[in-house]
């Protein structure tokens, strides 16, 4: 699909009902938004009055992160594209509403030069084959553009030509990266990868804040709304330049370093990931930080860490993943009972279930609950939840 305007409605994408990607196209933006706001009202009622959802005004190719799969048919013809929801089976597609014009460009280029550089896609049943996914990560901000292959061997014959050939079409493409991944496994990314251009990263402005992206790193998908989704969880945290700050599940240190920047006393990032952990490092040298620092551990041991120290955190941040927390961390911050809590949720079943535990089982109020629609014509909903104590 190309950009498309408000009623948008099921059967306009050719693709809607094979995805499965937007579970909601079958309604207009408005009743997206609103839809999404009962189901907030709904899980999270109890804990207090949500405010209104906070939309896009454009809400479309708002993806940062694209990836396809590759095949060939038994016709000989190449296909590129996503998983029907709940298989292997590859949906072929050129252009997708919610994904970047750039990034899709940049990967049917790529499909179309396969054969004329005699490279083959990978046969998932045979192990063996060449291409078996491309990532493209592009910063809205820079415009700098990160083409990640995912081949099944290592060898890449003509990868020299190749890649001037693809980076001379596509000037934003500041970095090349082969990604091998040769196991049988529903994983896109494997362990071992060679820069083939560029620096093996890209760079974005996120907030005023400078940000490294690499392959593995995770970071947000939807800029536009991130920047609305971290400037409230700022604003929730209503920093006055002396707090120690605590940001837990840090990813590449997003949230902690727009904090360290924008009021915080002092910020500690907590992260398991070990590259996301590197490149959080990295940004805060980036943004002349020397406020805030970063450890590589899981969220919960470090919490419960912490919690037996004497000097605890004034403000914890809490980004888990769509899983939640699990009862060691939520226990541990109970225990180290800082002033205040933000908790930003990609999950609100799981929001519901740990607001439960933390209100039932400390003296923590909730004072706020602000949705987000990060995933405009998906059921996803972001939510930023203020605590703090009575």
């Amino acid at each position: 699909m190309s950009n498309t305007k408000e009623n948008i409605k099921r059967g306009s994408c050719p693709v809607y009902k094979k995805c499965g990607g937007c579970q909601l196209q079958n309604l207009t933006y408005s009743e997206q938004l609103n839809f999404k706001q009962k189901k907030v009202e709904k899980l999270l009622s109890k804990f207090g009055k949500a405010d209104r959802i906070i939309g896009m005004d454009t809400p479309y190719h708002y993806r940062n992160k694209v990836q396809a799969a590759f095949r060939t048919d038994r016709n000989g013809k190449i296909i590129s594209g996503v998983y029907q929801s709940g298989t292997h089976h590859i949906v072929g597609i050129d252009e997708c509403m919610t994904e970047d014009v750039t990034a899709d460009k940049i990967i049917v280029a790529v499909r179309k030069m396969l054969k004329s550089f005699k490279l083959t896609t990978y046969d998932e049943d045979k192990q063996r084959g060449f291409l078996r996914h491309i990532l493209v990560k592009r910063g809205f901000a820079t415009n700098e553009v990160m083409l990640v292959l995912v081949t099944g061997t290592p060898v890449f014959p003509s990868k020299n030509n190749f890649v001037k050939a693809i980076t001379k079409q596509f000037s934003e493409i500041k970095t090349v990266v082969q990604n091998i991944n040769p196991y049988r496994t529903n994983l896109v990314l494997g362990d071992v990868q060679k820069v083939l251009y560029g620096k093996g990263y890209i760079e974005d402005i996120l907030c005023g804040c400078k940000f490294r992206i690499s392959p593995k790193s995770f970071y947000q998908i939807n800029p536009v709304q991130t920047e609305v989704l971290y400037n409230k969880a700022i604003e929730f945290a209503n920093l006055k330049g002396k707090e120690t700050v605590l940001d837990t599940y840090c990813g590449i240190g997003t949230i902690g370093i727009v904090a360290a920047k924008h009021g915080a006393g002092e910020v500690i990032g907590v992260e398991l990931n070990k590259d996301a952990v590197k490149d959080a490092v990295q940004n805060a040298r980036a943004n002349n930080l020397k406020n805030i620092r970063f450890y590589q551990g899981d969220a919960g041991e470090f919490m419960e860490a912490v919690a037996e120290e004497s000097e605890k955190p004034d403000v914890v941040f809490m980004d888990p993943p769509r899983a939640g927390s699990d009862e060691k961390f939520l226990s541990a911050l109970i225990k180290m009972n800082p002033k205040t809590v933000v908790y930003i949720s990609c999950n609100p079943e799981t929001l519901a279930r740990d607001l439960a535990y933390l209100t039932q089982n400390s003296t923590y109020k909730i004072q706020k609950i602000q949705p987000v629609d990060m995933f405009p014509h998906t059921a996803h909903i972001e939510t930023v939840v203020l605590m703090s104590r009575k």
